[in-house]
């Protein structure tokens, strides 16, 4: 088996703003197998300043990969345990190289075009008049799940644009998530999250910054919204370490974002424990191309939950990969009958 690994940078059509700031590019490499005339293709990418395996020797472990291969998928995901988004894209690789066709990892009636995934849309912090058309067009566009980034303009401005919302649609219309990305000061938290409560959000994600653990279960567990936790599960490696984390601060929702946190089987393991310790969760992509969201798309058909996922970030690029991926009505559709158009000679990428 031969293995390879190559960069590609892709380009948002219009800078994405969340607490930690605006992003223009997004970095992936793409790991391809080869093997007896087949080729499978698996994603990497990591989220600057966020995830745990944004480290100077990133490219390093890639090439070590790629000439460990043969060790094969279950050995490389334990070596690979500092770097999640490199053990997912090994595990989209060796799945993809196996499957009837590279891009079609996980039959099911989603790949069939039988049935759709109910997701979020998502609404990205700026102006506020950026906000409140980016909020129009979801609703428009058949949303009934929206997702605010908040914590970079001024807050009062951000209670307008949920009041904005909640004159047109009640609760039953339309569920409001609200995601802080660790913006709020730990002391000013509970007061923030209880002017949110006003407008009956669903959810909020990561409030206070990760590792205030003491904060953040004393948090859970006088909030009026239920929260989510989204950083706080990167770089949490061992089993006992995420049972552990779940015990202490008791929160009432996970975010799973595959490439943070140690691709599928990372993902399966958070799910087993917030299913034994009777915590919600649903599954977020991480800004992958359509590549890496093809793929976290079918696993988390896979997993029957019927809650919306975040799985609509396919149309952020201007050099995606064309796919058949669809979101219609606020919810993902695998178009089968739709080609791919992407090819395995990175030459052809950029």
């Amino acid at each position: 088996m031969k293995a390879t690994y190559h960069k590609y940078i892709l380009q948002f059509k219009r800078p994405s703003g969340t607490s930690r700031g605006v992003m223009t590019e997004k970095e992936s490499w793409f790991i391809v197998l080869e093997k007896e005339g087949k080729k499978g293709i698996g994603e990497c990418g990591i989220l600057r300043g966020l995830s745990i395996d944004d480290r100077p020797d990133y490219e390093e472990k890639l090439r070590w990969t790629c000439a460990n291969i043969h060790l094969g998928e279950n050995q490389l995901w334990e070596a690979l345990i500092e770097f999640p988004s490199i053990q997912f894209g090994v595990e989209m690789a060796f799945q993809s190289l196996v499957s009837e066709s590279p891009f079609l990892l996980f039959p099911s009636d989603f790949t069939d075009g039988k049935k759709s995934i109910p997701i979020n849309g998502l609404v990205w912090m700026g102006e506020e008049s950026f906000m409140k058309q980016q909020i129009e067009e979801k609703l428009a566009d058949g949303f009934r799940c929206v997702k605010l980034k908040i914590g970079a303009i001024d807050f009062d401005a951000e209670l307008e644009l949920l009041r904005f919302i909640r004159q047109h649609f009640t609760p039953e219309q339309v569920e409001i998530r609200v995601d802080a990305n660790g913006a709020f000061d730990s002391y000013l938290a509970l007061n923030k999250i209880t002017q949110l409560s006003e407008f009956e959000i669903h959810s909020i994600e990561q409030p206070i910054q990760k590792n205030n653990t003491d904060s953040m279960a004393d948090l859970c567990k006088t909030t009026p919204i239920p929260i989510a936790l989204d950083e706080e599960l990167i770089g949490v490696f061992s089993l006992q370490e995420k049972e552990t984390l779940l015990q202490k601060i008791k929160p009432q929702y996970l975010i799973l974002k595959p490439s943070f946190i140690g691709g599928f089987r990372g993902t399966k393991e958070w799910i087993s424990l917030a299913e034994k310790h009777q915590i919600g969760w649903w599954i977020t992509s991480a800004l992958e191309s359509n590549i890496g969201l093809n793929a976290i798309a079918q696993f988390t058909f896979l997993q029957h939950n019927l809650m919306p996922q975040g799985l609509g970030t396919g149309a952020l690029y201007t050099n995606n990969f064309d796919c058949p991926l669809e979101v219609s009505q606020g919810q993902l559709w695998y178009k089968k009958d739709a080609d791919w158009d992407c090819n395995f000679d990175p030459k052809n990428w950029n």
